[in-house]
């Protein structure tokens, strides 16, 4: 039987369910959701079902959904007559993962939580599987799914203090709906015993953000900007958000070196603001998006797919998200596996076990403040080799961090079975 706190939740999705047409159709006149693939979010599918036992794998937005490219990959190889279904929530990721996705690996939208779209969903895919990566706990998906006896995997699990606070006030609710999972990897020590607190029975560590491949990149196009900036150190600033380009512009100009700052921002549709911005500060700002080229001033890489590009051009990569309060920093794996050398600021809370390993090998450095900012990028650049050596250490720390996956997948194999 299940709490009433979940059953009053299914009543509630169930008597607000005949809204969600217009509140998408409002979002996607908002250009939040994809006009022409609306009927996804309502559990209408696009797409037939392939023959052949079928896993489903759902990330809901940028990052967690392109953390699950190295699992596609490994799943693909090791049961290649398993068919893989993708979902996630956001235009941004339907779009990265467009370009990621490997051969007949079919991408969906995500259902929306609603008791009849969950089932229309269901009914149609019919799952041996299904995989949530991070913090997905929607109760009308997780409880429709054990109905149906579909195998559930909650890996890569996150639960921050907030969240467990928030479940710990429905403990019934949390508890069944943590126990219809075979299966749940937390990321790291913290997630592990708030989730065992809430019922969960959990197994060994995996964050696959730690174990993702290198970021591909058009190897042509890496040659003609490698032509076009010469000799001149680049530093990327990668995944920034709002105000944190003009700190790190700032700093860099501070250096009174001849760098070229690329700036990569967390979203790229803020390309505007931060122009006017940087400009506004006196900075020259040229933008990819709108065919410029890397000549001089700051070079603003506002295009989706290519920080596998910016990072092999990168000196070094300051990692956005962290020199202000709030965000709690990015993942440093992506730029570590290029061999390139890390810096994060202070706020990284997000990633903080990470780093603290990653400072212990001197295979990325701290900057407190943008006075130390000005410092680091200053070393790297008079320095060469101490940033190739900073970069080594952090792709030898990023290889060791595969082990996990491979782990993952022996739990993950007997999930497939019939």
């Amino acid at each position: 039987m299940r709490p009433a706190s979940l059953a009053l939740y299914g009543a509630a999705t169930g008597l607000l369910e005949p809204l969600a047409p217009l509140l998408l159709r409002r979002r996607a006149a908002a250009g939040k959701e994809d006009p022409t693939r609306l009927g996804e979010r309502l559990g209408k599918p696009s797409h037939a079902v392939p023959d052949g036992p079928l896993v489903w794998l759902h990330g809901v937005s940028v990052g967690e959904s392109l953390s699950l490219l190295p699992l596609i990959e490994a799943l693909s190889e090791r049961s290649p007559q398993t068919r893989l279904l993708v979902t996630s929530g956001t235009r941004t990721s339907a779009e990265l993962l467009a370009k990621r996705l490997p051969p007949g690996v079919i991408h969906q939208y995500a259902p929306i939580d609603g008791p009849r779209a969950v089932v229309r969903f269901l009914n149609h895919w019919r799952p041996r599987l299904a995989i949530f990566v991070e913090s997905e706990l929607w109760p009308n998906m997780v409880l429709a799914a054990q109905a149906r006896r579909i195998r559930l995997a909650l890996i890569s699990a996150r639960m921050t203090k907030a969240s467990a606070r928030g479940w710990g006030r429905v403990p019934a609710a949390a508890r069944t709906l943590l126990s219809a999972f075979d299966l749940v990897l937390p990321q790291e020590a913290e997630t592990a015993a708030r989730l065992t607190r809430l019922g969960a029975r959990v197994g060994p560590f995996l964050s696959l953000k730690l174990a993702g491949g290198p970021l591909p990149c058009d190897a042509a196009e890496l040659a003609r900007l490698r032509g076009m900036i010469g000799e001149r150190p680049v530093i990327l600033a990668a995944s920034t958000h709002p105000g944190e380009e003009e700190i790190i512009a700032r700093a860099v100009q501070a250096t009174e070196r001849d760098a070229l700052l690329v700036i990569a921002p967390r979203h790229p549709e803020r390309a505007g603001e931060i122009a006017a911005a940087l400009a506004a500060q006196g900075f020259t700002v040229t933008r990819r998006s709108e065919g410029a080229t890397p000549d001089a001033g700051v070079y603003l890489a506002d295009t989706l797919g290519e920080m596998g590009l910016f990072f092999r051009l990168a000196r070094a990569a300051i990692m956005g998200g962290s020199f202000l309060p709030g965000v709690g920093g990015h993942n440093p794996l992506e730029p570590a596996r290029l061999g390139v050398a890390v810096v994060t600021g202070p706020h990284a809370f997000n990633a903080r076990a990470v780093y603290d390993e990653m400072f212990a090998e001197v295979a990325a450095l701290e900057a407190a403040d943008e006075a130390a900012l000005v410092r680091h990028i200053s070393g790297l650049i008079d320095y060469p080799a101490i940033a190739r050596r900073i970069g080594e250490a952090g792709l030898d720390y990023a290889e060791r961090q595969g082990a996990a996956l491979d782990q993952a997948l022996t739990l993950i194999q007997p999930l497939l079975r019939p």
